[in-house]
């Protein structure tokens, strides 16, 4: 009689939230409502028009997508379907904004093979191809990829076995054709890095040569190659001056017998600025790094505006900022100084104002600034609050910059800010997906922890909604990969992070606290803790960091410390497997995505006897004996990250032990993350499924 009431209460409620217009509150959401909406990436914009392109990928389907003043209605270029493409890596606007040309597919591997995931019998190829941003159909150019657009927007330089070739960009009247094309010039070398003048007349390239390279400029009317400035040294980054008649480019030593190039470059660079004139084929230092101080480290991002101003990114003291300089010399101005790095530039169009995202005033997470680059040092905010900006560009008319936007709930979406700051509008996706769980997400909360040797770890929390002491609630701990990564408060400007932080979600959602650990070694916090000693082959030492996450995780009142597990992928992987072979006491589950389990079979080939013994010290194998607790293996066949074998090796190791409860998940011809969707969703699901059944209520 009791059930017979309770059932009719339910079915009156259902009915009067029917007649009401009201939903039944839903409380918990599935893997493919979290990550149902779609990622951009790739944002560009066009140089003499306020448009912007950009690449959505949205349950399988990856498209270009291109919007325009004044209204920026989001347009699919592509219309391609779900798992038709499996990778569009990057696209291109002419300088009128009129044609996009892109990149369909990956670059092949070592062996010429481009990703396949769905073992399709017809090869695939990566190619460029091209579409109206007005409409119509896309047409194919050629094979390959890194194309350079003329400053007419009527041709596109394609590196193809090391020479460069000119193609058409008018679309064939018969499909079946092949656009105008010819090799632009034959030379020796491996020729790359074509680079118009602004006046379209010559090409400037570089010319690699083994143990030296050249700047050569080909004048296309006259069918002439000039070289600049001829060594025994490394010259490359040609960049034109606004009169199309001088170059700059950067110079770095020649190669020296028995040099060869670190793992990880952690060292002062060495390398100078240069002007050439080409006529005269000669040219000038402009400037040379120090050899005292101020040392410059992680030397980036070299450009010349076109108010001929030299930019650049190092790394001075601790942070990555942005350096001017001027072609008559001095010292560069650093533009952007104080606590914090510069990671993403976006350049006006009269080169006067550099668009920038960077964690200055919010270490953990990122915002958009402005500063000119004429060295008044005034960096202006554009964007704040609890906003995640990364990737600006600024648009034509100078009146706006477009970026990727997020916060912690809303995803990560195409948005633009007024180039004096003020409210954000994203432009898309228009609406989100309407099962998207926006209200049901969580806010992470930023815990900093010191590990063992003082160390201070940054982690994000995300506790249940409700969760209270006494819950005993399971918990799982997250590292990213890498390790040059950094996750945030909020919704990733990475495609595999934007997910990782939505199952992180769906972590929580389903009753779990869990842990994301910003380990050293990893990005955003300074060069001193990316460069940290003893990290990765050279002692592990990151792993500290591991362990002061977990023993929080397990003093929390919520959690019960004696249900932790563990997932990541890559060196988040590789993490896993060392905290089960070291803590399977500690951590009682654990799924490793495509994580490195020996260092010393990595391959490099740099390593000595004592190097190699380190490596394997600081490596899982090296406690495969201690380890207990059940793993899941994902790994695909074809990843170019992390070599298959790892994942081969280490499961013969547990196997041989025989007391491991091993589940794998091998995905064939997938590379290092999952492209085709059933795959990339079976995987998170999995992810879940095997972690609650070995430690969920």
């Amino acid at each position: 009689m009791k059930s017979r009431l309770w059932i009719g209460l339910i079915v009156l409620c259902l009915a009067m939230c029917a007649v009401s217009g009201q939903e039944v509150p839903k409380e918990t959401f599935t893997m493919e409502e979290v990550l149902s909406p779609p990622y951009p990436w790739g944002l560009v914009s066009a140089a003499e028009a306020d448009r912007i392109a950009w690449i959505f990928y949205e349950k399988g389907e990856r498209n270009v997508w291109t919007a325009a003043a004044p209204d920026f209605k989001p347009v699919n270029l592509t219309g391609y379907k779900k798992d038709e493409v499996f990778e569009l890596p990057e696209v291109y606007l002419s300088n009128d904004g009129k044609t996009a040309v892109y990149i369909k597919n990956g670059r092949p591997n070592s062996e010429g093979w481009v990703t396949n995931s769905d073992s399709s019998p017809v090869r695939r190829r990566q190619e460029i191809w091209a579409v109206r941003t007005s409409g119509g159909k896309p047409w194919l150019i050629t094979e390959g990829n890194n194309p350079v657009l003329s400053p007419d927007g009527r041709w596109v330089l394609v590196v193809e076995k090391e020479l460069i070739h000119r193609f058409s960009l008018e679309p064939p009247r018969d499909p079946a054709e092949s656009p105008g094309h010819d090799i632009l010039f034959h030379a020796a070398g491996r020729n790359d890095s074509p680079r118009y003048s602004p006046d379209g007349r010559m090409v400037a390239f570089v010319s690699r040569r083994t143990d030296h390279s050249f700047i050569g400029v080909y004048d296309i009317e006259k069918k002439l190659i000039r070289w600049i400035a001829p060594g025994v040294d490394n010259d490359t980054d040609p960049w034109w001056t606004a009169d199309s008649e001088r170059i700059v480019f950067v110079r770095r030593p020649g190669l020296q017998y028995g040099a060869q190039p670190s793992f990880r470059d952690r060292g002062a660079v060495n390398l100078s600025f240069l002007i050439g004139n080409i006529e005269k084929g000669n040219a000038r230092e402009i400037w040379r790094i120090p050899r005292e101080k101020p040392r410059y480290y992680s030397f980036r991002n070299f450009m010349l505006t076109p108010s001929e101003r030299i930019l650049f990114t190092a790394e001075a003291d601790e942070w990555n900022h942005v350096y001017s300089l001027g072609l008559s010399g001095g010292e560069p101005v650093d533009l952007t100084p104080g606590k914090g790095m510069i990671e993403h530039l976006g350049l006006s169009r009269d080169g006067k104002t550099l668009i920038f995202s960077s964690n200055h005033g919010d270490i953990h997470g990122r915002h958009i600034w402005k500063v000119q680059t004429d060295g008044e040092v005034n960096p202006v905010q554009l964007t704040s609050g609890a906003t995640i900006g990364t990737y600006p560009v600024s648009l034509a008319s100078g009146a706006q910059a477009a970026f990727l936007h997020a916060t912690s709930r809303h995803p990560t979406s195409i948005a633009t800010v007024s180039a004096d700051g003020g409210a954000v509008k994203v432009v898309a996706p228009e609406k989100l997906p309407a099962e998207y769980p926006m209200d049901r997400l969580v806010e992470p909360k930023l815990v900093i922890l010191k590990a063992e040797d003082g160390t201070e770890v940054p982690c994000q929390l995300f506790l249940p909604r409700g969760a209270k002491e006494g819950d005993n609630l399971p918990g799982v701990v997250y590292t990213h990969g890498g390790p040059i990564r950094q996750m945030l408060l909020g919704w990733h400007y990475m495609e595999f992070y934007s997910e990782a932080y939505g199952i992180n979600q769906y972590f929580a959602n389903h009753g779990y606290a869990v842990i994301s650990i910003n380990y050293r070694s990893g990005i955003g916090y300074g060069r001193s803790f990316r460069n940290a000693p003893n990290t990765g082959m050279a002692g592990a030492a990151e792993y500290q960091d591991i362990l002061a996450g977990v023993r929080y995780l397990q003093s929390r009142p919520e959690v019960d410390p004696e249900r932790i597990g563990k997932w990541g992928l890559s060196y988040g992987g590789l993490l896993t497997a060392m905290s089960l072979a070291r803590n399977s006491d500690i951590f009682k589950v654990g799924v490793d995505m495509a994580g490195v389990h020996d260092w010393s079979q990595m391959g490099w080939g740099r390593l000595n006897e004592a190097g190699r013994k380190i490596a394997r010290q600081s490596s899982p194998v090296a406690d495969v004996k201690n380890w207990k607790s059940p793993v899941l293996f994902i790994h695909g066949d074809d990843d170019r990250n992390v070599p298959f074998q790892q994942t081969t090796d280490i499961v013969q190791k547990l196997r041989a032990k025989g007391d491991v409860h091993i589940e794998l998940m091998i995905a064939p011809d997938e590379p290092h993350e999952f492209m085709l969707y059933k795959n990339r969703m079976d995987a998170y699901n999995r992810t879940f499924e095997f972690i609650n059944r070995f430690i969920g209520k």
